[in-house]
């Protein structure tokens, strides 16, 4: 994989932009390296970045292949992935984020677009999904480093509020976001209706 992606633990302020902006084309960003850690570059995902972002998304469900809902992987999930990666990185109302470490991309996030609830404010929301960063790359402020391009994609929006759903049973993952400051509101359980 010629790039690759992960990360977590650094203030969001340390995030230095590195391009300017062009209408709603979110900047890339360079966090500097400091204290051992590696310089950190996130920038927006193109086509030409489909090898990582597969090679990342898929490193994220086979990490999850324990739970209930992920591990459920089908057996044609990469062709799969490729055209809805393709097709996600073309939607107006999203978009997709890598953290660049020695010009290996190490983490990937994507942050959409969504509209809400007509009986509840806010009436629109960025939604995070797909998180990802390599375990070799963790707690090196590559998680804060793609939120925070997130963050600056959804200012230029208007948005003003997060929601992510990860996996109950992570306690790594439940660590990372409630140090973000994000909190638990509802819970989605299954149930099988399956005969026993």
């Amino acid at each position: 994989m010629t790039r690759k992606g992960v990360g977590a633990d650094r203030h969001a302020g340390d995030a230095v932009p590195t391009a300017s902006r062009v209408g709603a084309q979110p900047p890339a960003f360079t966090v500097p390296a400091s204290d051992g850690r590696p310089r950190i570059i996130v920038r927006r995902a193109g086509q030409a970045d489909i090898a990582a972002i597969l090679a990342l998304r898929m490193a994220l469900l086979r990490e999850h292949a324990h739970n209930a809902i992920y591990g459920r992987l089908r057996h044609d999930a990469e062709p799969r992935a490729a055209k809805l990666f393709a097709a996600q990185l073309q939607s107006p109302n999203e978009v997709l984020f890598l953290a660049d470490v020695a010009e290996e991309s190490v983490g990937v996030l994507r942050c959409i677009h969504s509209s809400g609830s007509p009986l509840l404010d806010p009436a629109q929301y960025a939604y995070v999904s797909s998180v990802y960063v390599v375990p070799a790359a963790r707690e090196q402020g590559v998680l804060r480093a793609l939120l925070t391009a997130a963050e600056h994609w959804c200012a230029d929006r208007g948005l003003e509020e997060m929601r992510l759903h990860n996996a109950a049973d992570n306690p790594l993952a439940n660590a990372a976001w409630e140090a973000l400051g994000f909190e638990v509101v509802e819970h989605l359980r299954v149930r099988s209706l399956r005969q026993r």
